[in-house]
């Protein structure tokens, strides 16, 4: 059987997080989207969106090497801010059983919102 490869990675809140004012929050959450666009306008970046969870914050899914995905992920600006850690790991699925479609990421929160 073929396989197709992947990569998910995961966006989990630091115990020692900073705490942002909202300005601060709401122009950090600029940044970590535009930074997700970008990534999609590559063709590194294949999904992504948030998780309604505790620590699990945000799931990506790309495409590999698992190293270079991490690097991708590791220069977010939340990422690099100490808001997340990053845990990435290779996923694979019988080949043809997941399709990701181009689509327009948004680049910030007014975005979003439909500002």
């Amino acid at each position: 059987m073929e396989f197709d490869a992947f990569v998910v990675a995961l966006l989990v809140l630091r115990e020692d997080a900073p705490v942002w004012d909202p300005d601060k929050a709401r122009a950090m959450q600029d940044a970590h989207l535009d930074h997700l666009a970008t990534l999609h306008e590559q063709g590194d970046l294949l999904a992504a969106g948030p998780l309604d969870h505790q620590g699990f914050r945000g799931l990506t899914i790309l495409r590999g090497p698992v190293e270079r995905a991490r690097a991708l992920k590791e220069a977010d600006p939340t990422v690099a801010a100490g808001r997340f850690d990053v845990v990435v790991m290779d996923w694979q699925v019988p080949a043809g059983a997941v399709h990701f479609t181009p689509t327009r990421f948004p680049r910030s929160m007014a975005e979003v919102e439909g500002d």
